[in-house]
């Protein structure tokens, strides 16, 4: 059994769960993910339930700290990630009232607008916070609001909102908490320094939401305590093991990229993609949908730059078109995935013409728009399957290069290079056509589907005292580096003028038929 120290990490995504035990030397000892079923209703609803989350996090966790081989008084603490812009409302113990509320649902939207078009709620917003009530509802704001107007029941009964990683925290720890980086989508409190929040009476007032029913505000990383006993049995663990205040999967994976040294820059697909920076000062894009966020690298803030659905729309395509069980066949695999590679080698850069667009769930940066859907550009009777699933993985580099020059001028830096991070980086072909759509060498990370945990369990090291801000690259070290194929710059360039001229001209088409 392993005496070194070990930081229990869990990553909650959107589509599941990846945990992982990893070391104070950045190696992992035990790792296992989940899947979890997202709800989506016609009125633009997307919830998933909070009982299930807890029960597949705790099942992970018991199967990774049995595997791990690690005695449990090494085990020394916990660390939470999350997606988020999502909220879940709890009681008194923790215990949820209602369903998590996913970041693609948009039924708060009406009330996001009702607050502003109240006088000076836009300039209060952008003064005190930083960002809007997002016209889209996706921000969490806007579902506390829609839980009040339309969920009254579940309102009442709720004692505290939580994002996703502070739901965790409270059924690991017992407090309901939040903190500068998991606050940020709830919108109610004040950024004004970069690592600092609190929660802002103004803003509250505006918003009519039950001051009562924000969290506990503490430091990003704090020690919330031991575990809770109860929890500490079922899952094997010691009762001494401390559970830590999280962060949200972007500042995770932007911190594991290496992003919050000056002039590095990044890109990252999970479900979703965005290109990944830090900056000096609170800064906002209003123009191109870019702002900034607390961060938990010291005195600095995150660039938060969504560029919408990334590895999600390859997901979708590969479960649900290319690896599915019909009335024509069965092509399900036990992991769908594992020919991609192998798969696009059949095609050729440029996907013989075939131009993808990614906007599946509406689309973001650099542009929003909520009518924004997906589709295939240029289908012809040479089209291949080879170039269906390459146009996937070029249409969503398109997407970088277009957000990419508005992320550089607001981190007041080029990037030279960019480091690659999340699922979607598990693949060298992509590694390479982000690399020649954007013209910027690509270092991939090693373990890319762990960084969020990597970085996650190094910001609890941190916070106990066993790393400093120097260890980082042993957590999440570099794979490899992918230079621009030149001969392929003209194709790109061609389709990438196209890829941007195709959201204009088919805006209209989309917006009638999704109103």
């Amino acid at each position: 059994m392993s005496k070194t120290p070990h930081i229990l990490s869990i990553d909650l995504g959107t589509s599941g769960p990846k945990v992982a035990l990893v070391s104070s030397d950045g190696s992992i000892a035990a790792a296992t993910s989940r899947r979890i079923a997202t709800v989506q209703t016609p009125d633009g609803g997307a919830e998933q339930d909070p009982h299930e989350i807890w029960a597949t996090v705790s099942d992970a966790c018991r199967e990774v700290v049995s595997r791990g081989e690690v005695s449990a008084d090494r085990i020394v603490g916990i660390s939470l990630v999350s997606q988020y812009f999502s909220v879940v409302p709890v009681d008194a113990n923790g215990l949820p009232v209602g369903n998590l509320l996913l970041w693609m649902d948009t039924r708060g939207a009406p009330y996001a607008l009702e607050l502003l078009g109240k006088d000076d709620a836009f300039a209060q917003w952008i003064e005190r916070h930083g960002m809007i009530p997002l016209p889209s509802g996706a921000d969490s704001l806007s579902k506390m609001l829609w839980l009040q107007r339309e969920r009254p029941e579940i309102y009442e009964r709720t004692h505290k909102f939580l994002e996703p990683m502070d739901y965790l925290a409270a059924r690991f720890s017992g407090r309901c908490t939040a903190n500068a980086c998991t606050a940020y989508a709830l919108l109610l409190a004040s950024h004004r320094h970069p690592n600092e929040a609190a929660w802002d009476e103004t803003l509250i007032g505006l918003s009519g939401i039950d001051p009562a029913k924000l969290p506990e505000m503490v430091a990003i990383g704090a020690d919330l305590g031991p575990i809770r006993p109860d929890v500490a049995e079922e899952l094997g663990l010691s009762a001494t093991t401390r559970v830590y205040s999280g962060i949200n999967d972007t500042q995770a994976v932007s911190l594991g990229a290496g992003t919050g040294t000056r002039g590095v820059g990044g890109v990252n697909i999970g479900t979703t993609g965005q290109v990944l920076a830090h900056t000096d000062e609170r800064r906002s894009d209003f123009d191109n949908g870019i702002v900034s966020a607390s961060s938990p690298v010291p005195n600095r803030y995150m660039v938060l730059a969504e560029n919408g659905l990334a590895g999600g729309a390859l997901d979708h395509l590969v479960r649900n078109i290319f690896c599915t069980t019909d009335s024509f066949a069965s092509h399900e695999m036990s992991d769908p995935f594992a020919g991609l590679d192998a798969s696009i080698s059949g095609s050729v850069a440029g996907s013989r013409g075939l131009l993808f667009l990614p906007w599946m769930t509406g689309a973001a940066a650099p542009e929003s728009e909520s009518s924004m859907r997906g589709g295939f550009l240029n289908f012809s009777l040479q089209t291949t399957r080879a170039d269906m699933l390459r146009s996937v993985l070029e249409g969503i580099a398109f997407g970088f290069r277009w957000l990419l020059p508005a992320v550089e001028e607001l981190a007041g830096a080029e990037f030279e290079s960019l480091r690659f991070a999340g699922g979607g980086a598990v693949s060298p072909e992509w590694a390479q056509i982000i690399a020649s759509v954007t013209g910027r060498p690509v270092n991939q990370l090693a373990d890319p589907r762990h960084v969020i945990n990597r970085a996650s369990a190094y910001t609890a090291f941190c916070a106990r005292g066993e790393a400093a801000i120097g260890d980082l690259e042993r957590f999440c070290p570099a794979r490899q580096v992918f230079e621009p194929n030149r001969d392929n710059t003209g194709v790109y360039d061609r389709m990438f003028e196209q890829f941007v001229k195709s959201f204009e001209q088919t805006r209209p088409i989309f917006s009638a038929l999704n109103g």
